[in-house]
């Protein structure tokens, strides 16, 4: 017997009286900011606690088997609907009923987090006007000691890196903005459908469901570190990719280890080429590009030759689009594009750290 009250002559479950209820608590976090600061403050790292204990006693991705099995259940469904003889419109209540308890399990597992301050408000860093003028004097910068972290990684300690990213993070966790690792033995986990995710063009991804992160299983050691303190942070709480970018960048260059560092180095050579051949003369381009080690420039040919022998022009399309309004659908107004804005959060991190430096 399905308990439940009635109103106005129909009868209401229970189960839908609590959607309700939960969804009206995730539009209201939404749209209320003093909400989603106290959701990414105080009730995330609890909800991250809880989900990532339970998830880290499975040696696979459970995020990644719920969703797929989420996705067969919502299309095939409907044939068993049929086969039962139901009537369409239960088939789609049903249907459309578990997507919105998937809508709201993702928000409060993990996707409040969208409505939470941004990266400036929460460290209290000044915004930098980006200018071309400020632009050239931080590629100057970041190209000598890209060309000096050089190191040629044939493989990597992934024990090293993980004791790095928890460490990082736990000494910048008070003054930049971002949640302490909850545990000093993190478990990351490599993708169940590894193939498929390298042909869509993704390294990596936070899985919200249960709180864990997943790492492509064709990654290169050189991509390895760069790659697993970004989605560090996303596990952390940060929802921006730009942030994450800003994080993993950080703590990798601050590294001991020359293999961790050329990696965080590395992993923001693409967006500094991106943004140098939109805001310098053609001139000035080649010359910054000029001045980039010749095995470095070698080493990146390689790794895109790499990824775009597994790439799949159509599937990343597609998987780009659908990503892109995922990012705007959340807060992200510039979609995917937010990638490339961690250029910004350096020039002024770099600026405030700077005059911060200088002061007695």
């Amino acid at each position: 017997m399905r308990r439940g009250i009635t109103i106005y002559g129909k009868k209401i479950t229970i189960r839908s009286i609590i959607l309700g209820i939960l969804l009206l608590l995730v539009l209201l976090t939404q749209m209320i900011p003093s909400l989603g600061e106290f959701y990414a403050r105080s009730i995330y790292p609890l909800i991250s606690l809880c989900l990532s204990s339970f998830s880290r006693l499975f040696p696979f991705a459970i995020g990644d088997l719920f969703i797929f099995l989420s996705i067969l259940g919502v299309i095939f469904y409907p044939v068993y609907g049929r086969i039962k003889k139901q009537p369409w419109k239960k088939i789609l209540l049903r249907d459309g009923e578990f997507l919105l308890w998937v809508y709201v399990w993702f928000y409060l597992a993990w996707g409040l987090n969208y409505s939470q301050q941004n990266f400036y408000e929460r460290t209290g860093i000044p915004y930098t006007a980006y200018t071309p003028e400020h632009f050239k004097s931080f590629t100057e910068n970041y190209i000598d000691r890209l060309n000096e972290s050089y190191t040629d990684i044939k493989e990597i300690n992934k024990e090293l890196v993980r004791e790095v990213a928890v460490e990082g993070y736990k000494q910048i966790s008070d003054t930049l903005g971002v949640h302490r690792p909850p545990y000093d033995n993190l478990r990351v986990k490599t993708m169940l459908f590894t193939p498929f995710i390298s042909m869509v063009g993704v390294s990596g991804s936070m899985g919200p469901f249960f709180c864990e992160f997943t790492l492509n299983g064709d990654l290169l050691p050189l991509n390895y570190p760069a790659t697993y303190t970004h989605e560090m942070a996303h596990l952390l709480g940060i929802t921006s990719e730009a942030e994450a970018n800003f994080y993993a960048y950080l703590i990798c260059t601050r590294a001991k280890d020359p293999s961790v560092r050329f990696s965080g180095y590395f992993s923001l050579l693409n967006h500094v080429l991106g943004n140098a051949r939109r805001l310098m003369s053609e001139q000035e381009y080649e010359e910054l590009y000029n001045r980039i080690r010749p095995e470095i420039i070698e080493t990146a040919r390689a790794n895109q030759e790499y990824w775009m022998s597994k790439y799949n022009p159509l599937v990343g399309e597609i998987q780009n689009w659908i990503y892109d309004l995922y990012l705007k659908g959340n807060k992200i107004e510039s979609g995917r594009k937010n990638y490339s804005e961690v250029i910004g959060l350096l020039i002024s991190y770099e600026q405030w750290d700077n005059l911060h430096r200088s002061q007695p």
